[in-house]
């Protein structure tokens, strides 16, 4: 099996020498490595961080940002004795890194007090070692829900949402106007995942990619028909869109499954489309979404290791988040705050905070960034029509596992 990212020999060296940062008038200094999305998720960001400084003191905390290549700069980073103490870490990323040993176990820091029964079990399971161990808590996350445009659904004398997947086929075709496609689709793995394992199949097992499972084309087969039988669905670069929250935002598709970053984008850009948003309707009687999570990890080589967990212990902790989730951009991964931001009621962000208890997390094993890549280039194939799906993911599954064997 190839492996991602650090050895264990380089780890070993790595808790031999002093962490980054330093200690000056009884002060110290904590480094924490994310990445910004957007200008408005740092002021969040930074806003939490002074509450967190404010209330102690003690402890300063140096923020940076890796702009590009986050995971590549990160390792190289860790290896190189210049890790920071405390860093964010993608749900997709995990197992890969988490398998190293580079990363602290939190399960000794860990206390009642803190509550840890409190986030959804999905997302904690996203950042659990093989061991059993807890390596990351989830800061946030990013669910998917149906947005279905009012007006559209209106002239085409749809009453309500559907709420099955037989029910959206139907109400794409009476959606699907000239210039209006009833169903937007983005062609990928990230989006797609919990579809593709809905009939029994598995994308991914024991570290080998099995997408090539005809019981994971049975279960695509149908967004594919959407397109290429029925004519009732297309990806957002067909229409001149970049993505399907601007497919459905510039009235190209009627419904897009989208994240809830989606409103924050619709509130600011397109303040009267009249639109809602419903959970993903259920195939096969099952219920089923995706989610996507970040967890605030800590680096085993921290020479600061009770500064750095006292630093994540706020962060994901009920005061850290309700500061930090409460733009919207993002939803908190505990229930009590979730409820108490009243997002469980509201009707636009309730359907994410529903589907994160279900969702299928965006995350596998240590193999996933190779098998994402080999699945999104031949399924993309496919929906365009210029090939078999069954034959483009087999394919896909017989390069990707060649790559991940050398």
């Amino acid at each position: 099996m190839k492996k991602l990212g650090i050895s264990v020999t380089a780890v070993a060296s790595l808790l031999l020498v002093a962490g980054c940062g330093e200690q000056s008038d009884g002060v110290m200094e904590v480094s924490l490595t994310g990445w910004q999305a957007s200008p408005t998720e740092q002021r969040f960001l930074d806003e939490t961080i002074e509450a967190f400084e404010e209330k102690h003191p003690d402890i300063k905390v140096n923020f940076s940002t890796i702009p590009d290549r986050y995971m590549d700069i990160m390792r190289t980073r860790l290896i190189g004795l210049e890790g920071p103490d405390v860093f964010f870490l993608d749900a997709f990323e995990a197992p890969g890194l988490i398998e190293t040993g580079a990363l602290e176990p939190l399960d000794p820091y860990i206390t009642e007090e803190f509550e840890l029964d409190d986030f959804e079990q999905p997302l904690l399971e996203a950042f659990e070692g093989d061991d059993g161990g807890q390596y990351g808590l989830p800061k946030d996350t990013s669910t998917l829900a149906l947005f279905y445009n009012k007006e559209l659904f209106a002239e085409a004398g749809i009453e309500s949402p559907p709420e099955t997947w037989e029910e959206l086929e139907e109400a794409a075709e009476m959606l699907t106007t000239d210039g209006v496609y009833g169903f937007g689709v983005a062609p990928e793995l990230a989006r797609l995942m919990f579809i593709a394992e809905s009939g029994g199949g598995q994308v991914a097992t024991n570290n080998r990619a099995t997408f090539g499972d005809e019981r994971v084309a049975d279960a695509l087969q149908p967004i594919v028909d959407m397109r290429n039988e029925t004519g009732v669905a297309a990806e957002p670069s067909e229409v001149g869109s970049d993505n399907t929250g601007e497919m459905f935002a510039q009235g190209r598709a009627a419904m897009v499954i989208e994240g809830n970053w989606n409103i924050t984008y619709l509130e600011e850009n397109f303040p009267d489309l009249d639109y809602g948003v419903v959970e993903v309707p259920t195939i096969n009687d099952q219920e089923g979404t995706m989610t996507y999570t970040v967890s605030y990890v800590m680096n085993q080589a921290s020479e600061k290791k009770e500064a750095a967990w006292t630093l994540i212990e706020y962060l994901t902790g009920k005061e850290g988040m309700k500061t930090w989730t409460s733009s919207g951009f993002t939803l908190p991964t505990r229930a009590s705050v979730a409820e108490e931001l009243d997002y469980v009621d509201d009707d636009y962000y309730g359907p994410f905070v529903a589907g994160s208890a279900y969702a299928t997390v965006w995350a596998d094993d240590t193999n996933l960034p190779i098998f994402d890549n080999n699945f999104n280039n031949q399924f993309l194939s496919a929906f365009l029509g210029q090939r078999d799906l069954g034959e483009a993911l087999q394919e896909a599954e017989d390069v990707a596992n060649r790559e991940t064997e050398q």
